[in-house]
């Protein structure tokens, strides 16, 4: 072995020694890679480990928080609900549609795991400008790979979220959610418990894919991955979806002590995290592992990272049922190892012994740092940034229908409409609404779900961005009908090598953290995607939250579109002089700066109980939030959603026009109620001390805004115009 093979496969020289000290010897080639792929940020989240922990992981909800492969919350009735996001970025800039399509595989793995059946997927998805052939390719490839794999599988792809921003033309985001439903008695868990317990390979045969993919997502992409092909994994979706069929029928007959997905890291991850759970050791036999490739090395067979595999622990003496129950499903089963009560992991090949690692020190003793942290100086320049020395459009209509035209607001429908969103006839609310809501068969319950984020937000005030992302996705599940319980994430970020980025990412979290604690939404799961940078550089700080929220009553479930003449418009919450980071200033100016919207979290939750308890009462008929865009453009998505009018009364006040029609104040939500139960909605809101205000009425087929003080309309389009502007900008920046 080379003298620095350690640095080829991504190690410090630090990490080797320790290797070194742990095993009391040089490590082997097949060693140093075992070590590798676990020890690399992707595995072992030795930058971000401490950090991680400032998040609230309890709630009475929550049955399974982190550290197993998704989390998992009960919803009554005996049922829970498992979920999880997990990223698939630098695969995805180098083959967008492979790169997509095994994330969608790795993440259903990862729910199946948990005993649950997976019924709805999500996504969050970042790309460059849509104005030039290469971001076109990514992603299109993207979106179709999500599709192909999620379709064939019959796995409906139920909600999300798209944005475009030339920051992510080097680095794409590709963030794909999880949800599975399961019995409480079918919970498993990812341990290797019982000593002399058979280990099982089930699904498909290992090859030569994906070897080092852990490594290659912990570090910075260039201009050279672009020759990195064989560092994406193909996925085959019919085989994915026998595993799971004959890996949930192993569970519910009993046979199952543990399970674990084969992803990063492949057979090396899937042993030494199964085994370290336990406190126990694993001893396998590489020969047994079927093959698709002939002369395949010890080192390959334990890295590759080829997809739809499973690890299962059986009882001891079950293995010939679980070898029969995958037979009937045409898949393999093989033993390759079994449980031991010593604490290491044995990599046999027939009767010599290639690797002895303490399952621990693979999983648990890798040394976490605490990068050194460094605000941005650019921050002193954005925060001072006065956008009143800007000129003011003298056309509104002309900026309401640039913003709805705009691919980060516009219609997501060319996208959604490649996915099949209605297999398994459990989604109530469809793509398009600020939740997607799924009915909980059996019973009286839905659930609702969500993906958010906002990396302008984040990249201008870390902190407050990051409480902002948690805040939206809670509102949005509220706009649906649904009280907010749990919470999964992905952050996505540069490298943490560098101060500045080392000091965003902790930021946000801690803004992220007071968010959760505040609206009572826990994070039971997340992933960390580091080194998102590129030739480029690095992209904004991106944490994306995915958001799942219960609403006891079908009855209660609701959507954002306008319904019926006559039906009263009221805004919950007060509209401040903000536009700093607007999309507003990003349009029409060409400007990603100023300060961002403050969030007071005490009249956050006080406007989403208002909303709720509105619904709840039959008062709320509708319910959309202000976000992106600001009052005017959630207007006009309602008005559109809704296919009426909406004739709106506005009070200037202290704000400036653009701040009242564009500023993306927080804590705001759109509702309507009907026409004779306005003084009933007023009563209510004093109960929850909300600034609320009637601002207009429901009817007609124009959006007309007046603003007191101001002769005529600032804003008066047909409902078709507005359609016409937000349904089809994607459309036609791809034909």
């Amino acid at each position: 072995m080379k003298s620095e093979t350690w640095k080829e496969m991504g190690l410090r020289e630090n990490e080797y020694e320790l290797i070194k000290e742990i095993l009391g010897r040089e490590p082997n080639y097949l060693e140093l890679g075992m070590f590798a792929v676990m020890w690399s940020e992707h595995c072992s989240y030795k930058n971000s480990k401490n950090a991680l922990k400032l998040f609230p992981t309890k709630g009475k909800r929550v049955i399974c928080g982190p550290g197993e492969n998704a989390g998992a919350v009960d919803i009554g009735n005996g049922k829970a609900v498992a979920f999880k996001v997990e990223s698939h970025n630098h695969p995805s800039a180098i083959d967008p549609f492979r790169g997509a399509a095994t994330g969608v595989g790795g993440i259903v793995r990862d729910i199946l795991c948990m005993g649950a059946r997976p019924i709805a997927m999500l996504n969050s998805l970042r790309f460059g400008s849509l104005d030039n052939s290469r971001g076109k390719y990514l992603f299109n490839g993207a979106v179709s790979g999500i599709a192909w794999y999620g379709n064939c599988l019959g796995v409906p792809t139920v909600g999300g979220e798209v944005y475009f921003n030339k920051n992510y033309e080097g680095n794409p985001l590709v963030n794909a959610m999880c949800i599975g439903i399961l019995n409480h008695d079918d919970l498993a868990r990812g341990r290797a418990e019982g000593v002399g317990n058979p280990v099982m390979l089930v699904g498909a045969r290992t090859g030569r894919d994906g070897i080092h993919g852990a490594t290659f997502a912990s570090e910075e992409l260039s201009s050279e991955s672009e020759g990195e092909g064989p560092t994406v994994v193909g996925g085959d979706p019919f085989v994915e979806k026998l595993l799971l069929e004959a890996c949930l029928e192993v569970n519910r007959a009993g046979y199952l002590v543990g399970m674990q997905d084969l992803g990063a890291a492949g057979i090396t991850g899937a042993t030494s995290e199964t085994a370290s759970r336990a406190g126990l050791g694993m001893e396998i036999d590489i020969k047994k592992v079927p093959l698709r490739e002939e002369g395949m090395t010890p080192y390959e067979i334990m890295l590759s990272e080829s997809q739809e595999r499973m690890l299962i622990i059986p009882k001891k003496g079950k293995e010939g049922e679980v070898e029969r129950i995958f037979k009937k499903w045409d898949l393999e089963a093989v033993v390759i190892g079994y449980v031991t009560d010593d604490g290491i992991l044995r990599v046999k090949n027939g009767d010599k012994v290639e690797a002895e690692i303490p399952a621990r020190a693979l999983t648990e003793m890798c040394p976490v740092y605490n990068p050194e942290k460094k605000e941005p100086a650019y921050l002193k320049e954005t925060r001072s940034f006065d956008w009143r020395k800007l000129p003011v459009p003298e056309n509104m209509n002309k900026v309401l229908l640039e913003l709805l035209s705009h691919p980060s607001i516009a219609s997501k429908e060319w996208i959604y409409r490649q996915y099949d969103h209605m297999v398994g006839t459990n989604t109530v609310v469809r793509p398009g609404s600020d939740a997607a809501v799924l009915r909980i068969k059996g019973t009286k319950t839905a659930i609702a779900a969500t993906m958010d984020g906002n990396g302008k937000y984040c990249y201008l005030d870390p902190r407050t961005g990051g409480a902002i992302v948690v805040a939206e996705a809670a509102r949005n599940l509220v706009c649906a009908g649904a009280r907010p319980i749990a919470l999964t994430d992905c952050l996505n970020f540069g490298s943490p090598e560098k101060p500045e980025i080392y000091w965003q990412f902790e930021q946000v979290i801690r803004g992220m953290s007071e968010a959760a604690e505040a609206l009572g939404t826990p994070v039971i799961s997340g992933n960390v995607s580091l080194y998102n940078e590129s030739d480029k550089g690095a992209i904004y700080p991106t944490p994306i939250v995915g958001m799942v929220g219960l609403i006891e009553d079908t009855n209660h479930i609701r959507s954002q579109g306008f319904q019926n003449d006559g039906d009263l418009i009221f805004l919950l919450g007060r509209t401040e002089p903000e536009l700093g980071a607007s999309m507003y200033l990003e349009v029409v100016h060409g400007l990603e700066t100023g300060k961002v919207p403050a969030l007071d979290l005490k009249k956050e939750k006080a406007v989403q109980e208002l909303c709720l308890e509105g619904i709840g009462a039959g008062l709320i008929k509708s319910a959309h939030d202000c976000s992106d865009g600001g009052l005017a453009v959630a207007i006009a998505e309602s008005c559109i959603s809704g296919n009426i009018g909406a004739e709106i009364n506005l009070v200037k006040g202290n704000l400036e026009l653009p701040e009242l029609l564009f500023g993306e104040t927080q804590s705001r939500i759109i509702v309507t109620v009907d026409r004779n139960k306005g003084e009933e909605m007023r009563a209510l809101t004093e109960k929850f001390g909300v600034p609320v205000s009637l601002i207009g009425q429901v009817g007609g087929e124009e959006l007309k805004i007046k603003v007191n003080g101001i002769s005529g309309e600032v804003i008066n389009l047909s409902i078709s115009k507005l359609e016409e502007a937000w349904r089809g900008a994607i459309k036609c920046m791809m034909d």
